[in-house]
């Protein structure tokens, strides 16, 4: 391509500076000598993009997700099963034994009643849609040290404990409209939407010994042993290493669970009456402390689809589709071998969405760019952003578009590496991943990015694309050199 000289040197500084020459006498030397001129030069290039098969990514989202439904651009169903510890505070305590009054007939403590409440904030899909579920209980913690990944399922990896072995196993339809909580109840400000699972059966646990419920036997487990109960270790490992919530029919919405918090209900003596008895509930809630993870099942047969599309690419979650980018390095830095890559840029345009279904998926706001061969080492190591190899865009809606303003540290990265292009088949080439951003405020208030992860909501959006030829993405660059150098 013809390139554009902006030839703007010190000309114009030189003209600057005659205005003022009384007191700037020298200034132009200073800076640099009658050899020196600044040269700076723009090109535009065509850059190549195609959609790639996200493998099994590795899950640190914060939320989970729990629901079934059908993906309006593949018409295939997309499942979400939810896993979810519970935390334990620490030094948690029950109420003093002598103080509460539900007791079996042998004078031993139980619990009234107990249930599970998953809570959610928002949803995809039909809220009026029956989900049924069923809620199983872990055989034994999934450890904080492992890779957990979107593919991770618990029943097949053999972390359910079972019916067959006297394993809690519970059915429950719900809908996300909670039609059995009244109106009152739902328009209080301090109600937060949530699925009701109720633990009332006769559980036994690995022991053999049988309780009236769930809640029962955690209330006896804590008078027997309290110390089960300081630690978070100790708590999933003696006493309650999880739950698993798997769909199991229905479909046409999903949720994004928030929270996951174990409720346990019993009866007490008022403290400054003895005689007046007041129901008393203790909980465990699921927090960024302990694990939360969704088990996503999905045609990717029909992603494959979606991915053979020539002339665009998608960005697609969970675990779904990326967009990967062949960036054009030798032709950008051909003739520039010497001289300075100040800046590159290019924008990703997103198409319209014409599908006619009433629940569109959403637009990821946040995409990160980075070498294909740096992508999984980024994830795995919890790294984070350093605008060097790595680069954020946000979703931008007056434009629909994600714009990466100056990437010139992939290009620099990729020309420093140019021996190996010949045997690395990722040489060139940088994906576009949705993620979900942490940020923080440092001593200046200034906005920090303080952890990336994969996004694992549900998001769909197609964007202009097809091999370099098309000309469908342009990057900008501009080289500067001083001349005589």
């Amino acid at each position: 391509m013809k390139a554009k000289i902006l030839a703007f040197g010190l000309a114009f500084m030189a003209l600057a500076l005659t205005a003022c020459d009384d007191t700037t006498d020298g200034i132009g030397g200073t800076l640099t000598d009658q050899t020196d001129k600044l040269n700076v030069q723009a090109d535009t290039f065509n850059i190549g993009s195609h959609s790639v098969l996200a493998s099994n990514i590795l899950s640190r989202a914060t939320d989970g997700f729990l629901g079934k439904l059908k993906d309006p651009e593949t018409q295939s169903d997309v499942t979400a099963n939810l896993m979810s510890q519970l935390y334990v505070l620490p030094n948690y305590q029950m109420p003093e034994q002598s103080i509460v009054t539900s007791k079996d007939p042998n004078g031993k403590i139980i619990a009234d009643s107990c249930e599970l409440r998953l809570y959610y904030y928002s949803h995809y899909g039909d809220s009026l849609a029956p989900i049924k579920i069923t809620t199983y209980e872990l055989d034994k913690p999934a450890e904080e040290g492992r890779q957990n990944y979107s593919n991770f399922d618990p029943q097949a990896e053999g972390y359910i404990r079972t019916a067959a072995n006297n394993g809690l196993e519970v059915s429950t339809t719900y809908t996300l409209t909670e039609l059995a909580v009244p109106d009152s109840v739902k328009k209080d400000k301090n109600h937060t939407p949530n699925i009701r699972i109720k633990l009332n059966q006769t559980y036994t646990d690995k022991s053999g010994i049988q309780y009236n419920n769930y809640g029962t036997y955690m209330m006896q487990k804590f008078y027997e042993n309290p110390n089960n109960f300081q630690n978070i270790y100790n708590f999933l490992h003696n006493v309650c290493p999880g739950f698993y919530f798997k769909v199991t029919n229905g479909i046409g919405s999903i949720a994004n669970i928030a929270a996951v918090q174990l409720v346990i209900y019993y009866r007490y003596k008022d403290a400054k009456d003895g005689n007046k008895v007041k129901t008393g509930a203790t909980h465990f809630t699921s927090t960024e402390e302990v694990l939360q993870l969704t088990n996503f099942v999905f045609d990717r047969t029909q992603l494959q689809t979606l991915a053979n599309n020539p002339n665009a690419s998608y960005l697609k979650t969970p675990a779904g589709l990326f967009t990967e980018v062949e960036l054009p390095v030798n032709q950008i830095m051909h003739g520039h071998e010497n001289d300075t890559l100040n800046s590159a840029k290019f924008e990703l345009q997103r198409y319209i969405s014409h599908t006619t279904s009433s629940y569109k998926m959403n637009i990821p706001q946040y995409v990160l760019l980075i070498p294909t061969e740096l992508a999984e080492s980024f994830f795995n190591e919890n790294k984070v952003l350093n605008n060097k190899t790595s680069f954020l865009a946000r979703y931008n809606s007056q434009t629909n578009s994600y714009k990466f303003d100056n990437m010139a540290g992939i290009i620099n990265y990729f020309a420093r590496n140019r021996a190996t292009s010949a045997s690395n088949t990722n040489w060139g080439k940088a994906l576009v991943i949705p993620v979900e951003v942490r940020t923080s405020k440092d001593e200046q208030n200034n906005e920090v990015v303080n952890r990336i992860s994969h996004y694992m909501g549900l998001s769909s959006v197609m964007l202009l694309g097809g091999n370099q030829s098309m000309g469908n993405i342009k990057i900008s660059v501009v080289y500067s050199k001083f001349n005589g150098r």
